[in-house]
């Protein structure tokens, strides 16, 4: 199930990353910090995602 979780999360990662730059640039933060924090907890938020996908996926998840 590992390498599900690792392919899922490069889907995942990559997508909450784009949406939380879109987001940041929409509310007007334009500095390089903003852009890097919404790049960082898109992927810190899509190692959970990817577990329950994964999960779910295999069968194995309520």
């Amino acid at each position: 199930m590992a390498w599900l979780v690792f392919i899922l999360h490069l889907f995942i990662g990559t997508t909450l990353a784009g949406v939380g730059i879109v987001v940041v640039l929409v509310i007007g933060f334009q500095s390089p910090w903003a852009l890097a924090g919404a790049v960082v907890a898109g992927l810190l938020l899509a190692f959970p995602l990817a577990w329950v996908v994964a999960r779910a996926l295999m069968g194995d998840g309520t």
